[in-house]
């Protein structure tokens, strides 16, 4: 019963990135034709989409505006954003159907593996903050942030130490991926011992 929830929840949210995406590439095409003279501004087919898209576009042009870009790159930014929020959509409702499913088996299954699904999870939520704090800081978001502090607090006990450890990089930053290499071995070493 859960697989088939699990099965039919998937397939719904490819519809709706696939639709996503097809939405934010008709919004860039008819974009991109109409500023290369290629369609008519005024016409019907770019006044439709113009209509259709105003509400999504218009917020994303103001921040690109904001920080100083080209307000003419809103479809561009949609387009990427369909396709990041899409697979961060899709790769967080596989974690939570996958949890939900372990969850139903731990039930049954005794405190070994009560304790086996905690340990993992654990080690899920760190990297999966140590993976906020990366692209968050490949776009420009402060580690000051209000809605960044509890993924910086995860992951601060971790990072610091290897930064102090690790010689300078130039402008690259390499402390993430040992980080991230840490967090394998501890995992699959804590896991082991909780399997023995």
């Amino acid at each position: 019963m859960a697989a088939a929830i699990s099965f039919w929840l998937e397939r719904i949210l490819r519809g709706l990135v696939a639709a996503g995406f097809a939405y934010a590439s008709v919004v860039a095409v008819t974009h991109w034709l109409v500023r290369s003279k290629r369609l008519q501004p005024f016409g019907a087919w770019p006044r439709l989409v113009r209509r259709i898209s105003d509400p999504v576009l218009h917020p994303i042009e103001r921040r690109l505006l904001r920080a100083g870009g080209n307000p003419q790159d809103g479809p561009l930014w949609l387009i990427g954003g369909v396709v990041v929020g899409g697979l961060v959509l899709m790769a967080l409702s596989r974690w939570l159907m996958r949890f939900v499913l372990d969850l139903a088996y731990v039930a049954g299954a005794g405190p070994r593996a009560l304790l086996y699904q905690v340990v993992n999870s654990v080690f899920g939520v760190l990297n999966i903050a140590l993976l906020v704090r990366v692209f968050s800081s490949w776009f420009g978001v402060s580690e000051y942030a209000k809605w960044m502090r509890p993924f910086v607090w995860l992951t601060d006990w971790l990072l610091e130490p290897i930064r102090r450890r690790m010689p300078t990089m130039g402008a690259f930053d390499f402390s993430p991926i040992v980080a991230y290499l840490v967090l394998m071995v501890l995992r699959w070493a804590v896991l082991r011992i909780i399997l023995t």
